[in-house]
């Protein structure tokens, strides 16, 4: 509980440090560094201010990601592993914080409005690579967790709707060799899907459908699986009924839907940071929110689902899944 004017001041500034980190990433300012230069060679490379670029990176220093010796900058460990772009490890996820960064300076605005006040489509390829590379980027790692965790015994299709690099259906792919997947998504992101796909050797296996899930018809009796992995959240309460009895009308007799995102107690408070996140959705869309367990099994129920579970999936997200008899 936030007790004195210091800890207010605190947080309230804290957003300066943020920001000026996310500058030094977009600017590849870490990665100019390289072993060692000058601030006037980082701006040379990085085609700005030598004066400004210097005291940014002094701030770098002050925070810890750099070191200043003979009047050269060097990059910390930490930085130099995971703030290098090429590094394995690189945080690419970070230029889509930066992006949001400003819509997030709309959220007052937003709040009176009651939905997002800024143009939320994409505003260029370069912001939505950087988006499809973040969400990548954080889903690889728990995967193929999930992917065990999925009823996938005597699955051969699944529909992975708004799917993204297809990370998912990736790791569900090689959790069951039967297995076939189809992500579905729109036209602009299914070409970046299918790049990832081949880097991954899967193209046999997992095929794309360009559509704008709130619209798309995704079949009748054609899955054994349909997944959303991160999208309710973008969408209204109405919105995402509707995704629900499509997406049951698609499964076959036994077929299973599964939904995983930020699954709220019914309190809105816990987890934390999906308390957090669903200011970011008002920021960045229309109707998006963060919604409860008993709101995300509703829409299941309603759609003709049984068996309707939950699970947690990670430190701040869970899975709600629901069959077809």
């Amino acid at each position: 509980m936030i007790t004195t004017q210091r800890e207010i001041q605190g947080l309230a500034s804290a957003w300066q440090e943020s920001r000026a980190l996310l500058a030094a990433v977009e600017l590849d300012l870490f990665t100019h560094a390289g072993a060692g230069a000058t601030a006037p060679e980082i701006a040379a490379l990085a085609r700005t201010d030598p004066r400004c670029t210097d005291r940014l990176l002094s701030v770098m220093v002050t925070l810890g990601f750099m070191e200043k010796r003979g009047g050269r900058y060097y990059n910390s460990p930490g930085a130099d592993e995971y703030l290098v772009r090429g590094r394995e490890r690189y945080m690419s996820n970070l230029h889509h914080l930066a992006h949001t960064f400003r819509n997030w300076a709309t959220l007052a605005e937003a709040v009176r409005a009651g939905t997002a006040v800024v143009d939320t489509r994409w505003e260029s390829d370069d912001r939505r690579e950087a988006f499809i590379e973040a969400m990548h980027r954080r889903a690889r790692y728990e995967a193929e967790g999930l992917a065990a965790r999925l009823a996938l015994s005597g699955a051969r299709r699944i529909l992975d709707v708004g799917g993204g690099s297809g990370v998912y259906s990736m790791a569900m792919c090689r959790a069951r060799e039967e297995l076939e997947a189809v992500v579905l998504d729109l036209p602009e992101v299914t070409r970046l899907t299918r790049r990832y796909v081949a880097e991954a050797g899967l193209e046999d296996r997992i095929s794309t459908v360009d559509g704008d899930y709130l619209t798309a018809d995704f079949g009748v009796s054609k899955y054994d699986l349909v997944f959303f992995s991160a999208i309710v959240h973008i969408n209204s309460p109405q919105e995402n009924q509707s995704l629900m009895d499509r997406a049951f009308a698609a499964l076959r007799p036994g077929g299973c839907i599964a939904v995983q995102d930020f699954i709220m107690e019914d309190d809105r408070l816990d987890p934390p940071s999906g308390a957090l996140f669903a200011l970011n959705m008002i920021v960045n869309t229309r109707a998006g929110d963060t919604y409860t367990r008993s709101e995300v099994a509703g829409w299941l129920d309603q759609a003709g689902c049984v068996n309707v579970k939950y699970e947690k999936t990670g430190p701040t997200t869970g899975m709600i899944t629901g069959e077809r008899k």
